[in-house]
């Protein structure tokens, strides 16, 4: 993959830790294609689920993708962005199911009683560096992230996930049919600030404790 646009701001090669996205929906299959067009190629994907024909729209599927494991159909856009990924890259079609795993953890699964759980499990993991999640509404996402060499940065993370899923629910709009509503926008604008943050955290330039924006009303607040 001819990385000459992006090589002097940034080059991969200089942190191959392997990174695990947890959830290959909108915010995990982005993040995954942003990565790939970085250049980042030891990546493993989970996600149980299949694509589906509305996914389509706020996802990085196609229509080709219809009734594929995500894993597998991301893994196809990730080998068309660069051919090499294919070596390097690994499938969870189980999803994550308390797996204790070590690299730069992104959480883009829907369920937030999975992602506490999985914070308190890895919490004191000495090998993993950092962990990114993502929450994403109609128009508006939040951000995430922290070092985890540092014990305050993970209580943090951890104290901003005390609450359930059926309350996050109460809070998610859906459509007439229940389907939960999601634009493309709103996905690509959070997941580009947090495959940045992960550029920063691998440059020694810091980390953004939290990101929120809302693209529709010109909103975005970054606090470090």
């Amino acid at each position: 993959m001819n990385l000459t646009k992006s090589y002097e701001f940034f080059q991969p090669e200089k942190d191959d830790t392997r990174i695990h996205i947890i959830g290959c929906g909108s915010v995990g299959s982005t993040l995954a294609e942003n990565l790939a067009r970085c250049g980042v190629k030891n990546m493993t994907l989970w996600d149980f689920d299949d694509v589906e024909e509305h996914n389509i729209v706020n996802q990085m599927f196609t229509q080709k993708h219809v009734g594929m494991p995500k894993v597998e159909a991301l893994k196809d856009i990730l080998c068309d962005i660069n051919p090499e990924i294919k070596s390097t890259i690994d499938l969870e079609p189980k999803g994550w199911q308390g797996d204790i795993i070590s690299g730069y953890i992104f959480l883009a699964i829907d369920s937030i009683d999975i992602r506490r759980d999985f914070v308190e499990k890895h919490m004191d993991n000495p090998y993993v560096k950092a962990v990114f999640d993502f929450r994403t509404s109609l128009t508006s996402a939040q951000h995430y992230a922290a070092d985890w060499s540092k014990r305050k940065q993970k209580d943090i993370l951890l104290s901003t996930m005390q609450f359930t899923h059926e309350e996050a629910a109460e809070e998610t709009p859906v459509s007439a049919c229940g389907i939960t509503l999601g634009v493309a926008t709103t996905v690509r604008l959070i997941c580009a600030y947090g495959v940045n943050n992960y550029i920063r955290f691998t440059k020694g330039e810091g980390i953004w404790k939290f990101v929120q924006t809302d693209g529709f009303y010109g909103i975005l607040d970054c606090f470090s």
